[in-house]
């Protein structure tokens, strides 16, 4: 429990002060009401009396809010304001209720936060762990509204389909990924282990061995010989790959090639149209100004390249221009399909509506190319994998077949 220094004036009109034990500002702030007094500044004490640290809270500090605590936080926060709760009442249920210590020193500071005077946007800004840009801003646009609980309950559905489809993709890599760190490691295991062993019983025919036979063999000395500074090599490369890659030209640069790459790009511009529509339809659907959602739901494709298209979009917007028109630039993100349906949810009013069911269904078709990426992956990997080891054990036994031969 926290200690309190407050300053505050009596019914008389004398200002007084002292120190008072509570959980947070508000309940100190409540503690000083509730003997009459009209406080004037609460601030907590800086003293030895300060809030003892458990190993719980001090965990809870350094790690992240687990996405189901937000996802529950978002749902709960949302069913409770349209229930007609205040929203300080709100937070200080969710936050009695929070299971997860992380999630709870989290809640109760935003309720301090906005017991102190802070809009909620502004005082989730201050835990980006927890919530994300687009999530802020989507919060900023339903309190300037007025519909926040409405925000809140979308927020909370986008968040499960974004969740579910996020889980998808990395259902559908699982597979490969997993096939290829087996490929690599028979490999190694071949070349550091069952190869030497061959090496010193043909080491007496020198030259004679195959050109393939010779060629695996270099290759399994020079690993024994040089691998751990290639395995250094690849390790600092990898980490100067990671920096470039968190560069803006580096970042530009690796997701032009991925959007380039037959199958790959398309499921990576499906993956981000799917975001960007139901983003953009559910703002706009909240009541949120176009050109607010444009920008919010810009944020959430998760693709610089793709967003360069997006950014020019909302400048035509801006000039007036129809939206159908504006996004028909980059025809690898608007196919002209989705091009079309936009002009005529603009005609009929239904644009919200219609980009929230263009999501749905371009999720589907997501879903199909996913499989079709893994459908031919799955075949490419396992001819790969045969070709590299059927090369390896097929150098070996070349000297076998022709033992007769080069004894001769």
């Amino acid at each position: 429990m926290a200690s309190f220094a407050y300053v505050a004036v009596d019914r008389q009109g004398r200002r007084t002060s002292g120190m008072i034990p509570a959980d947070s500002r508000a309940a100190a702030m409540d503690a000083v009401v509730s003997q009459g007094l009209s406080p004037v500044s609460i601030q907590e004490s800086t003293t030895a009396t300060k809030r003892s640290i458990n190993l719980s809270t001090l965990l809870a500090r350094r790690g992240n809010v687990p996405n189901k605590a937000v996802e529950s936080f978002t749902r709960e926060l949302a069913n409770l304001l349209g229930a007609g709760l205040s929203l300080s009442r709100a937070l200080a249920l969710l936050k009695r209720e929070a299971s997860n210590p992380t999630a709870k020193e989290t809640w109760g500071r935003i309720h301090d936060e906005v017991v102190g005077g802070e809009s909620l946007a502004d005082s989730m800004a201050k835990h980006p762990q927890a919530f994300s840009n687009v999530y802020v801003a989507m919060v900023r646009a339903g309190e300037a509204g007025g519909f926040l609980h409405v925000v809140l309950g979308q927020i909370s559905e986008f968040r499960a389909r974004e969740q579910e489809l996020k889980s998808k993709v990395k259902a559908a890599l699982i597979y490969p990924i997993a096939l290829s760190c087996v490929a690599t490691g028979v490999l190694i295991f071949l070349l550091t282990f069952f190869i030497p062993r061959f090496s010193s019983i043909f080491s007496q025919f020198g030259s004679k061995l195959p050109i393939l036979t010779r060629a695996v063999v270099a290759i399994s000395s020079s690993l024994l010989t040089y691998g751990p500074f290639v395995a250094v090599a690849l390790v600092v490369g990898a980490v100067l790959l990671r920096r470039w890659s968190n560069t803006d030209k580096g970042r530009r640069t690796i997701e032009d090639l991925m959007l380039r790459t037959p199958l790959l790009g398309t499921v990576i511009a499906r993956f981000a149209l799917v975001r960007f529509t139901r983003m953009l339809g559910t703002l706009v659907g909240a009541g949120v100004p176009l050109i607010s959602s444009l920008r919010t739901a810009r944020e959430a494709i998760g693709n610089q390249t793709l967003s360069d298209s997006v950014t020019h979009a909302i400048e035509q917007v801006q000039r007036g221009t129809a939206l159908s028109k504006a996004l028909s630039t980059n025809t690898q993100f608007f196919p002209p399909s989705i091009i079309e349906m936009i002009a005529v949810a603009e005609e009929t009013g239904r644009v919200d509506k219609e980009l929230i069911r263009m999501s749905t269904t371009y999720e589907a078709d997501l879903d199909r190319n996913l499989r079709m990426l893994v459908a031919v992956a799955e075949p490419l990997l396992l001819v790969l994998m045969a070709a590299v080891i059927g090369t390896v054990v097929v150098s070996m036994l070349l000297p076998v077949f022709t033992l007769q031969d080069m004894i001769n």
